[in-house]
């Protein structure tokens, strides 16, 4: 699977998630709605993770700023680039 696979268009442009993608950190810690994580992409600082019809968001704690999970995702691991706060 290369780098651009993890992001496959739908049939409106928008982006489509990839069923092998995983919903767990750098350390493969499983994440669910609600949890907590440090992201280590766009500034967000502390993060929780919210789940929405189409897929999971990351909400910045600090800024309010919403990424999707589609964007951090560690291009060679396949897992999210944050780590989970226990």
């Amino acid at each position: 699977m290369g780098l651009f696979d993890f992001f496959r268009k739908s049939g409106n442009g928008a982006p489509k998630a990839d069923p092998t993608l995983q919903m767990a950190d750098l350390f493969h810690n499983q994440l669910q709605e609600g949890d907590t994580v440090e992201a280590m992409r766009y500034d967000l600082g502390r993060c929780r993770v919210v789940r929405l019809e189409k897929g999971y968001e990351y909400e910045s704690l600090e800024t309010g700023q919403r990424v999707s999970y589609l964007r951090m995702v560690d291009a060679i691991t396949g897992l999210q680039k944050v780590k989970k706060i226990v």
